[in-house]
């Protein structure tokens, strides 16, 4: 009980922007797993803290984190820790700005997701949801606007926003957004990007705001178009 209370805390504090107190209560959920002697939840908080490092942008943690998780388990793991965990490690490598890493654990990703998807056993505790292709999808996503590589972005946006609440769902607009940005569609990056940052804003949703800044950051010219203009306003009033 402890460590999935202190696992919520850190999923709080990450989506409030605070990667301090983040990384503090996901370290507590693991060291709280282990007390509790659950090999099972000790590698499912591993992974998600390797998950949480992988989204900052701390690519060789996150993949120490996310072996250290496989070891946990051994040659015993469930197959769905097999799927979500390489869909971390390609997390990971996209952090590092190893594309080819990244698509061999989103490929390894996919064909355990879609064995999965075939076999339809519900997932063991503690993984809650089920691991499916369209999570996948999304993780290419993710991936693929870390590594600027507008067509991994363009050719799964569909698939990536059917899965997700609603906040998951605008992070991956963002991630779309950047995707977009990088094949030099400026004006379609910014009209996701606004759409995202209202429900941000909605949510008061630190990470998602956070997430807009780091996509304007990631434009720089002289004469800005009036979408990106009208973004700036909107993003100027936003103190969260």
């Amino acid at each position: 009980m402890g460590s999935e209370v202190a696992s919520f805390a850190g999923w709080l504090a990450w989506d409030r922007g605070d990667h301090g107190s983040a990384r503090s209560w996901y370290g507590g959920a693991v060291k709280a797993a282990r007390a509790a002697g659950d090999a099972l939840l000790t590698a499912y908080q591993t992974g998600t803290l390797a998950q949480f490092e992988a989204h900052a942008g701390n690519g060789v943690e996150a993949l120490n984190l996310a072996r250290r998780a496989r070891r946990v388990l051994g040659d015993q793991r469930p197959a769905v820790a097999d799927a979500w965990l390489s869909s971390v490690e390609a997390l990971g490598y996209a952090a590092a700005g190893d594309r080819r890493g990244a698509d061999r654990s989103l490929t390894a990703s996919r064909t355990y997701a879609e064995a999965l998807t075939a076999d339809q056993e519900p997932p063991p505790w503690p993984w809650v949801f089920s691991f499916t292709p369209d999570k996948v999808a999304a993780c290419r996503v993710t991936c693929g606007a870390r590594l600027q590589l507008a067509k991994w972005v363009v050719d799964e946006d569909v698939a990536a926003l059917t899965t997700g609440h609603a906040k998951q769902r605008a992070l991956l607009v963002l991630d779309i957004a950047a995707g977009h940005l990088a094949g030099g569609r400026v004006e379609a990056a910014f009209a996701l990007a606004s759409r995202a940052l209202e429900v941000g804003i909605q949510y008061r949703s630190g990470r998602i705001v956070e997430r807009a800044r780091a996509v304007r950051r990631s434009l720089t010219s002289d004469s800005p178009p009036k979408a990106v203009r009208d973004f700036d306003e909107r993003l100027h009033n936003v103190y969260l």
